[in-house]
């Protein structure tokens, strides 16, 4: 994949990990400015490649009265203004073929949702705005069978894909990532590992997603040293009060000693190399 082709990505030649960060779903303009300021701050201090990362719609929810969004054109217009402002690319997920179209005239990024990844009509759409494609492996899929989904968007003409690991279901209300996927998925495209999904605790009984971001740091660093090329992980100023997700996200206040360890360790891991 060529990082040269999507828009204003900085530092790209510090060698380090590429950040996807930035709130589950856009509540509003004056959250989303307010996270996309920090993550800037803190990825130009330590020379992060960084898009920024907000929903302008949830459409896989829990419950028919979980929120969903505050508009998609309205949501897709901050994505645009934060990109404005900070000189940042952006990613946003999409659910549907009619989706992709619209989206790409306002990100750089279009994300493949893991529960959608094999609806290859969604994939190929995605592929055909020429914009870069993120798979998100798919809970129940192996990692050998993600060469068949970048397949789909490189046979439509668009080698710019990277996959997502969000970790595999591990009973019902659980998941586990198997770093043994990550050189395998990295010989068909650069692999990111999400770290803040990995951690859910789906099908909770209440209908709302539990987590464990205690662990956050230890799963990042685990990603880092099992040699990911990015990092994915929400994060919100108020996790507690956030719209989605909130039981597995990352503090915001938090967020730049975590990735200063982080670059650290990459660091010396490519020392190694």
């Amino acid at each position: 994949m060529d990082f040269t082709r999507v828009p204003q990505l900085k530092h790209q030649n510090s060698g380090q990990f590429f950040l996807l960060s930035g709130p589950c779903a856009i509540e509003g303009e004056d959250m989303a400015l307010r996270i996309a300021e920090h993550i800037v701050k803190v990825t130009d201090k330590l020379k992060i490649p960084y898009v920024f990362k907000g929903s302008f719609k949830k459409a896989n929810r829990s419950r028919v009265d979980s929120f969903m969004g505050i508009g998609d054109e309205k949501a897709l217009k901050i994505l645009r203004k934060v990109s404005e402002t900070f000189e940042v690319p952006t990613i946003t997920d999409i659910h549907e073929v009619s989706d992709a179209t619209m989206a790409a005239e306002y990100v750089d990024v279009l994300q493949i949702p893991a529960f959608l990844v094999r609806q290859t009509d969604l994939v190929v759409a995605a592929a055909h705005t020429g914009k870069v494609v993120n798979l998100k492996k798919g809970q129940f899929m192996s990692p050998e069978s993600m060469k068949h989904a970048v397949a789909k968007v490189t046979d439509s003409g668009n080698e710019q894909v990277i996959i997502t690991d969000r970790g595999t279901m591990f009973g019902y209300q659980d998941m586990i990532v198997d770093f043994r996927g990550v050189p395998t998925m990295k010989q068909y495209a650069p692999v990111v590992l999400d770290v803040t999904h990995s951690l859910q605790q789906p099908n909770q009984s209440s209908g709302v997603t539990g987590g464990r971001p205690a662990l956050i740091g230890t799963m990042a660093r685990a990603g880092i040293a099992a040699g990911v090329d990015g990092l994915f992980m929400e994060t919100h100023f108020d996790p507690a009060n956030a719209k989605s997700d909130g039981a597995n996200m990352l503090p915001l206040d938090k967020l730049e000693k975590l990735l200063t360890d982080l670059t650290k360790l990459r660091s010396t891991i490519n020392s190694l190399d």
